[in-house]
C-alpha cells in the first residue's frame, strides 16, 4: 500500500510540474517582440563596430595613398626643377 502511495505521489508531483511548465513556461508574443527587439539591438551595435573599423581602415588607406601621392609629385617636380637648372 505504502508503494502505490509512493508511485501515485510521484505521478502527482511530475503532472504538477508539468502543468505548471505548460502554464508559465510559456512565451508569450509580447516577450517574441522584446526578445527580436533585443536581437535588432545587438545586430545594430555589431554593424556600428564594423562600419567603425570600415571607417578607420579607409581613413588610414586614404592617407596612406594621399601621402604616396604627394611624395612622388613631390619627387617629378624636384627632377623637373634639377632637368631646368
Amino acid at each position: 500500500m505504502i508503494i502505490v502511495m509512493k508511485k501515485i505521489s510521484t505521478l502527482l508531483l511530475v503532472l504538477a510540474g508539468s502543468l505548471a511548465m505548460a502554464l508559465f513556461g510559456q512565451q508569450t508574443a509580447k516577450d517574441d517582440i522584446k526578445d527580436a527587439g533585443k536581437e535588432v539591438k545587438k545586430a545594430g551595435k555589431a554593424t556600428a563596430k564594423a562600419a567603425k573599423k570600415t571607417g578607420s581602415a579607409t581613413k588610414k588607406a586614404t592617407k596612406k595613398a594621399v601621402n604616396k601621392t604627394a611624395d612622388k609629385v613631390e619627387e617629378g617636380a624636384q627632377k623637373v626643377k634639377n632637368k631646368t637648372n
